[in-house]
């Protein structure tokens, strides 16, 4: 019939994203499985009392997936898994994969199956979506803020715990750069390591590189100027310029002189990261991203 839209695609919901960024999301098969059942057996999703007293069980519906407000997709895979967990015979064609920019009204996910499994998949499907492409969103906003400086975006460990894989991902398909990942992959000495060195940054790099068993990029958090130059003479490979001032800023990146990468951080936002930027930083961190993220407004309709 003319207007209908086209055939769904029939995928595995465990397909890798693509997307600019060029990450593969950070899950296994195995993985997206047991993360996604967890999440429907929490909703009760396999006993939806509601949907199985008033759906008739063979029941087939059409449903769109679609964006409320324009954002960045990102989730796709775990929202194709509720799904499919419901019913392993749903048809899906994604509209809009990881890392895409979707206007208000877009088409995300087209869905085809039985009534009964998209209804009790539903809230599962879409906290994942809402909640990753939110951070996502929050994300590209920030990186659209400093275009055209030389400033990368970073996120922070300010992970909901269990989802840091997730949210980083998210961040990366929002056009971030992921900081560590763990406290295990680099070497961020902040404040009260120092306290408990006496201040000494120049021990503090001296140790970490005499107990490192391989070599793990350095970066010394700096609350002046001073600490800055401390930090670039004992050889750190980076600098965290913790809630500095914009001149505080600039006369670090004067010092740091391309001897090391320096990186703005603490109490950024929207109306203040191209004033940061500007000051010639490499990178600035945003715990936001993450910890304070507004969940993307998307909805499933049937037709």
């Amino acid at each position: 019939m003319a207007g209908d839209p086209p055939p769904p695609r029939r995928i595995t919901p465990f397909e890798p994203p693509s997307f600019a960024g060029g990450a593969r999301f950070p899950l296994d098969d195995a993985a997206i499985v047991a993360r996604v059942h967890d999440a429907l057996d929490e909703d009760r999703a396999f006993d939806d009392v509601t949907t199985i007293a008033t759906i008739h069980s063979g029941r087939h519906q059409r449903a769109l997936l679609v964006a409320r407000e324009p954002g960045v997709v990102a989730g796709v895979p775990l929202a194709l898994a509720a799904f499919r967990l419901l019913d392993e015979r749903v048809e899906i064609r994604v509209d809009a994969e990881d890392g895409t920019a979707v206007a208000r009204g877009a088409t995300v996910l087209f869905i085809s199956g039985h009534a009964r499994g998209i209804l009790s998949a539903e809230r599962v499907a879409l906290n994942f979506l809402q909640r990753l492409s939110g951070i996502a969103t929050l994300t590209r906003r920030y990186v659209d803020a400093v275009r055209g400086t030389r400033a990368a975006i970073l996120d922070t460990r300010k992970t909901t715990p269990g989802w840091r894989r997730l949210e980083k991902y998210a961040v990366h398909c929002g056009g971030g750069v992921n900081h560590r990942m763990d406290l295990a992959s680099a070497v961020l000495i902040k404040d009260n390591h120092l306290a408990a060195v006496d201040g000494d940054v120049a021990a503090a790099v001296r140790r970490v590189r005499e107990y490192a068993t391989r070599r793990l990029a350095v970066q010394v958090e700096c609350d002046t100027p001073a600490q800055v130059r401390a930090a670039v003479e004992a050889g750190a490979d980076s600098v965290l310029l913790d809630n500095m001032s914009l001149d505080q800023l600039r006369d670090s990146v004067a010092i740091a002189a391309g001897r090391c990468v320096t990186e703005a951080s603490g109490g950024v936002t929207l109306s203040t990261v191209r004033a940061i930027a500007e000051t010639g930083v490499d990178r600035i961190s945003v715990g936001a991203l993450t910890h304070s993220p507004r969940a993307l407004d998307l909805g499933l309709d049937f037709e």
